[in-house]
């Protein structure tokens, strides 16, 4: 004598008028797929189970792949906030040397840099008094050294920004700070016809917080703005 279990009439009622709560819920239908699978035995091929397993997993991928865009998404708008608050900030003083101060100050600070140093080129000796004052975040250095600097020495194109992992930063550029230094990014700078390039260089301890892989038109948008203050302050 047998007897075949029921199931409860206002479960039953529930499930028939909300069919969704069950197929919305995975593993329910999980376990679902896998009853179905042992009453048929393990000589029959259910293609219908294999396309839904198939299914899953790729619904699985999308979702993988949705979280990481809006990740990537968040990351970005952050990046954004974060140069255009330092671009504001920067812009704040209305004499040059707090302007250029503030750069190894709070601009730094804001960008989450441990150094940021502004290298122009000149044929000026760097013990004029108004360079020493500024020593902390300016350095002097001969004509073409900027280029020579981002590109090691060897023919290749020049990019505006350049960014790279390092295993110690150069004293002309960091000064005590440059053994500490891991990664750097290059912003080069032009300051308009007839004047020489400069550089504005932030570094990091972190040697991945600057890699050729990432993205450039934030720190691009960041040079164009500083270029432009410059300009005025150097006319």
């Amino acid at each position: 004598m047998s007897s075949t279990a029921t199931i409860d009439d206002s479960l039953r009622e529930k499930i028939i008028s909300e069919p969704d709560m069950i197929l919305d819920d995975q593993d329910l239908m999980r376990a679902l797929i896998a009853a179905n699978e042992k009453s048929m035995g393990g000589n029959i091929v259910d293609l219908r189970g294999i396309a839904m397993e198939r299914l899953e997993a790729r619904l699985d991928r999308l979702e993988d792949t949705h979280r990481s865009v809006i990740a990537a998404a968040y990351e970005n708008l952050a990046g954004t906030n974060q140069v255009h608050r330092a671009i504001l900030r920067m812009l704040d003083p209305v004499e040059f040397e707090p302007f250029l101060h503030d750069l190894g100050g709070e601009v730094a600070e804001i960008l989450r840099v441990d150094c940021v140093r502004l290298v122009l080129e000149s044929a000026q000796s760097d013990d004029e008094p108004a360079i020493r004052r500024l020593g902390d975040v300016l350095s002097v250095a001969e004509p073409g050294f900027v280029d020579d600097y981002l590109s090691g020495g060897r023919t290749m194109p020049i990019r505006q920004v350049t960014l790279r992992q390092l295993q110690g930063g150069t004293a002309a550029i960091y000064g005590d700070k440059a053994d500490w230094m891991r990664s750097e990014a290059c912003l080069k700078l032009d300051f308009g016809e007839g004047r020489l390039p400069g550089l504005l260089v932030m570094g990091a301890e972190d040697p991945h917080q600057f890699t050729p892989q990432q993205g450039t038109d934030l720190l691009a948008f960041f040079a164009g703005v500083f270029e432009r203050a410059m300009r005025r302050w150097l006319s």
